[in-house]
């Protein structure tokens, strides 16, 4: 699928499916992403192809990742799908082609060696930055606290976008909304990059990235999110 947005305004991803109405990862979630109009769901997969942030947070009602895209493949929503861990990418890809999903289907890992492994396997990848492997992004931290840190981290991204983009061999960037600046959005694009940004829920924030011309916002409202891109 075609993720640079040259015009119009950025694609809405929902995150987990939509966490707004349905427990992540889950069939209703992903399935409540469709209803939602999002253009593209998003979800995890861990070892043993099931469709889970971790082993540790698979729960008893888990889908595998075969389940999940037998339940998409009828519509005609993207597909990002997150590989969580090194080391079975082949068979997330080989999934994907099995249920002939492929030409709307991308990838991404926060590690570079899985991106890399799916370049050799000819698929869209993008690479995730950063890897939050204690889920701290989702914590609301002080505005004092984090304002001096997030300020450096975004000024420092634009310099690092290219070498993380040509160490991964990643075709896209999925960026974390604290290190997404306008010079990091425009230094991926000078590179053929679109740029994914992550998790945005707020209004206000949405319309600022999307000013910032960031071609996708993956968000846990994907109905909000289209009503407020809708008024740009």
């Amino acid at each position: 699928m075609n993720l640079r947005r040259s015009e119009g305004p950025p694609l809405v991803v929902g995150h987990r499916g939509a966490l707004s109405d349905a427990p992540e990862n889950s069939a209703r979630a992903l399935l409540a992403a469709v209803e939602a109009g999002a253009d593209v769901v998003e979800f995890d997969v861990s070892p043993g192809l099931v469709v889970a942030h971790s082993p540790e947070e698979r729960s008893p009602d888990a889908i595998t990742l075969d389940e999940a895209l037998e339940a998409l493949a009828p519509h005609g929503i993207g597909l990002h799908v997150d590989v969580k861990y090194p080391g079975y990418e082949s068979d997330v890809v080989a999934a994907v082609h099995r249920h002939g999903v492929e030409e709307r289907a991308y990838f991404s890992s926060a590690w570079p060696a899985s991106v890399r492994r799916l370049a050799e396997l000819d698929v869209q990848r993008a690479i995730g930055y950063p890897r939050d492997r204690l889920g701290l992004s989702s914590f609301s931290w002080p505005r004092a606290l984090t304002e001096a840190g997030a300020a450096t981290a975004r000024a420092l991204m634009a310099v690092r976008v290219p070498l993380l983009l040509r160490q991964s061999h990643a075709t896209a960037l999925s960026l974390h909304r604290a290190f997404c600046s306008h010079a990091a959005v425009a230094a991926a694009h000078r590179r053929g990059a679109p740029v994914i940004v992550w998790t945005v829920n707020e209004p206000a924030e949405m319309i600022h990235f999307a000013r910032l011309g960031v071609d996708g916002i993956v968000t846990d409202d994907p109905q909000k999110a289209l009503a407020t891109l809708r008024e740009l």
